[in-house]
C-alpha cells in the first residue's frame, strides 16, 4: 500500500508545494527560502525516514512567520492524508534525543485529535531569518492539521539552535515509530474503531 500525499496551498501570503512519503530514506528537497529551516526539515525528513520535498515562497519580506506556519499547515495536510484510514499503524510513539547540551522529548498519539503542547524557554532572538518562536508554530500548524496529539518538552536548555534542532529530530524520531506498521494490527489502533 503506498502511503504518499501531495498538497498544494496557494494564498496571498505564500505558495507552498508538498510531496510526502511515508516508508522513505529521507529523500527530496526542501526550498523555503528560510536557510535554517531547510535543514530542520531536513532533519525531519532523514530521522523520520520520509520522503519529503517541500517548495515553499512566501512573503519574507514580512519575515518567515507565514511561509514557517503554511509549511507547516501543508507537511500536517500530507501526513494526515498519507496515514488514511490509519489501519495498522503503531499509532503512538515516543522519542528523546540529546543535541549536545541540549535535550528534547517528543510523544504523539496519532488520534484523530490535533493538539500541540510545547514546554520550551527559548530566549527571543533569531537563527537567520528564522525567529526562535517559529518552532511552536511549525510544531502546533502539523499537529492541528495531522490531526494528532503532539506533546513536546525541552528536557534540558543551551544553545538555541542546538535546542530547536533535538525538537526536530525528536519529533522525526516518534512520528517514524508512530506511523510505522504493526504486523499484529489488523485494524484501527483503538478499542472504540476509530480514530477521531
Amino acid at each position: 500500500m503506498s502511503r504518499t500525499a501531495e498538497i498544494n496551498r496557494t494564498t496571498t501570503e505564500t505558495d507552498v508545494r508538498v510531496t510526502l512519503e511515508l516508508d522513505g530514506s529521507g529523500a527530496g528537497t526542501r526550498d523555503t527560502g528560510v536557510g535554517f529551516f531547510d535543514h530542520m526539515l531536513d532533519l525531519l525528513a532523514g530521522h523520520g525516514r520520509l520522503d519529503l520535498s517541500v517548495s515553499a515562497r512566501g512573503d519574507l519580506h514580512t519575515g518567515a512567520h507565514h511561509t514557517v506556519e503554511d509549511v507547516g499547515i501543508c507537511i500536517g495536510q500530507a501526513l494526515d492524508h498519507a496515514l488514511g484510514e490509519r489501519v495498522g499503524i503503531n499509532r503512538y510513539g515516543y522519542a528523546t534525543v540529546p543535541m549536545d547540551e541540549a535535550r528534547a522529548a517528543c510523544v504523539i498519539d496519532i488520534s484523530g485529535r490535533g493538539l500541540c503542547v510545547f514546554e520550551a524557554e527559548l530566549p527571543p532572538g533569531a537563527i537567520g531569518e528564522f525567529g526562535h518562536d517559529l518552532a511552536h508554530e511549525f510544531f502546533r500548524a502539523v499537529a492541528s492539521n495531522a490531526r494528532l496529539t503532539l506533546h513536546l518538552t525541552v528536557e534540558r536548555t543551551g544553545n538555541a539552535h542546538h535546542v530547536i534542532e533535538a525538537t526536530f529530530k525528536a519529533l522525526a524520531r516518534a512520528l517514524r515509530l508512530a506511523v510505522d506498521v504493526d504486523a499484529g494490527e489488523a485494524g484501527v489502533p483503538s478499542t472504540k474503531g476509530t480514530l477521531v
